[in-house]
C-alpha cells in the first residue's frame, strides 16, 4: 500500500530563478536557516542558480526559462558606479569583453522585462534607495542580460526578466533585503501555473 502522507504535492507555484552570477557574491544566500530550503515570495518559488562561467551559465538560465513554469528570472551583482541600488533596464548586444558585438544578427539592444516601476518602489519604501538605468555595465550581469533577453522567443507569455545590482560595499543584510524586495515586487505579477503546466 503506497504511503500517502510521504507523497509530494505538485507545486502549482511559478517559479523565479535568481542568480547572483559572480560566483564569489556572499551577499545573496538563498537558504535562510538549517532546514536547507531555499526562502521565497508569497505566491512563487525561488530556484537559486549559483554563479559560474558566464557561457556556461547563460545556457543554464535559458533552460530554465525554456521550462514554462519558470516565469521570472532576477539576476544580482555589484556596481561600482552608484551609491545606490541600480536596478539595469536594458543591455546592450556586446561581448563579455566589450569589444565587439555579441551577435551580428540580435538587436541591439535588448530591454529587461521585469517590472521595473513595482521593484523601484519596493525598494524605496524598504528605505533601499535605487535608480533604473539604461546604462550597461562591462562585465558578465550585463552579457548574461543580454543574452537571456535575446533568446526569449516571442509572444504574450514572456518571462519577467530583470538585473539588480548593489553597491559594492553594500552589507550583505542590505543585498538580502532588496534581493527579497525585488522577488516579492516580481512574484506580484505572476498567475499561479494551470494544472496542466504545474504536473
Amino acid at each position: 500500500m503506497p504511503d500517502i502522507a510521504a507523497e509530494t504535492p505538485p507545486d502549482h507555484r511559478p517559479a523565479i530563478v535568481i542568480c547572483a552570477w559572480d560566483s564569489g557574491e556572499k551577499g545573496w544566500d538563498p537558504v535562510e536557516d538549517l532546514s536547507g530550503v531555499p526562502w521565497s515570495p508569497a505566491g512563487a518559488r525561488t530556484v537559486p542558480v549559483p554563479g559560474g562561467e558566464p557561457a556556461a551559465l547563460a545556457q543554464t538560465l535559458a533552460a530554465h526559462l525554456g521550462d514554462q513554469r519558470c516565469r521570472a528570472l532576477l539576476l544580482v551583482g555589484r556596481t561600482r558606479r552608484s551609491a545606490n541600488f541600480r536596478l539595469q533596464i536594458r543591455a546592450e548586444n556586446r561581448s563579455l569583453d566589450g569589444v565587439h558585438r555579441l551577435t551580428s544578427v540580435g538587436p541591439a539592444i535588448a530591454r529587461a522585462t521585469a517590472p521595473a516601476a513595482d521593484i523601484v518602489r519596493a525598494l524605496n519604501e524598504a528605505g533601499l534607495p535605487v535608480d533604473t538605468s539604461s546604462d550597461a555595465e562591462d562585465d558578465a550581469g550585463s552579457y548574461l542580460l543580454y543574452r537571456v533577453l535575446s533568446d526569449l522567443p516571442e509572444g504574450l507569455d514572456t518571462p519577467a526578466v530583470g538585473l539588480l545590482r548593489a553597491p559594492e560595499n553594500m552589507s550583505d543584510a542590505d543585498v538580502q533585503r532588496a534581493v527579497k524586495t525585488a522577488a516579492e515586487a516580481m512574484a506580484r505579477h505572476l498567475s499561479p501555473l494551470p494544472r496542466s503546466r504545474a504536473s
